[in-house]
């Protein structure tokens, strides 16, 4: 009990720490400079030059129906550390947005922001959460229409806001340097990890039935169950092997 309650109190200073430079990218670099990133806080970003509500707080709006049909759909346990993280993130936004923009060139800003943002977003996923919004909406896409997929999901929605934010602002630079982070970003994945965004796990466990159903349950992710035998001691042993999105890597081990 000791080492899960240290597991979770590191996981939440993990996610209160993410959420400041996540809601740093949104509210020093891109939103002040006219940048809608995909996502949420894209069309947070919009809906703040059509409102005049603060970003943070549309934010936080515009993702509370999405959690509260995650809740519906996987449950309160799996959605509780996204609930954490989306609150920290919509309030740094506002609290940071007084003291911005730290740039005004637009492609450092962008630049700048869209990093800020993917190293947020990267130790959200390592705590175990996410930053809702579009994660649970293609979740929920691909548990309907498994036939799609989710690299091409979150592509779609990032172009929409984008282009969105093109009629918003009626600037064309604004929509070509958001595209250029969003193209950037696919393409420095490709190169670093190729064109297969997958990650295959393999788990030797005494649990296998618990941590096999949790898995699927959860993560919505099939799994095969394989036997084995210890090298040293010559037991029989159950395996799990799963294949996931690189992102659902970290989720994985937290389970």
């Amino acid at each position: 009990m000791k080492g899960k309650s240290w597991r979770i109190l590191k996981d939440l200073v993990m996610i209160f720490v993410a959420s400041l430079i996540y809601g740093a990218g949104i509210s020093l670099f891109l939103d002040p400079n006219n940048l809608a990133p995909g996502g949420v806080s894209g069309v947070a970003v919009i809906l703040n030059r059509l409102s005049g509500i603060d970003t943070g707080t549309l934010y936080l709006l515009v993702n509370i129906p999405i959690i509260l049909v995650g809740i519906w759909k996987f449950g309160l346990r799996f959605m509780g550390k996204t609930m954490y993280a989306v609150i920290l993130t919509s309030w740094a936004t506002n609290i940071l947005t007084p003291y911005g923009p730290m740039t005004t060139d637009p492609l450092l800003a962008a630049l700048t922001g869209s990093v800020l943002l993917a190293l947020g977003i990267g130790m959200v996923f390592k705590a175990g959460a996410t930053t809702g919004g579009v994660d649970i909406i293609v979740k929920l896409l691909r548990k309907r229409y498994r036939h799609l997929k989710t690299g091409f999901l979150f592509e779609c929605t990032d172009l929409l806001i984008v282009a969105c934010s093109g009629l918003v602002f009626r600037n064309i630079n604004t929509i070509l340097y958001a595209l250029a982070v969003l193209v950037s970003g696919a393409a420095l994945d490709y190169v670093l990890y190729g064109g297969d965004e997958a990650k295959m796990i393999y788990i030797i466990t005494e649990k296998p039935g618990e941590i096999g159903r949790r898995i699927m349950e959860e993560l919505d992710v099939g799994i095969t169950y394989l036997r084995g035998s210890g090298g040293w001691t010559g037991n029989e042993k159950r395996v799990i092997l799963c294949v996931v999105r690189r992102v659902q890597g970290p989720q994985v081990e937290e389970l």
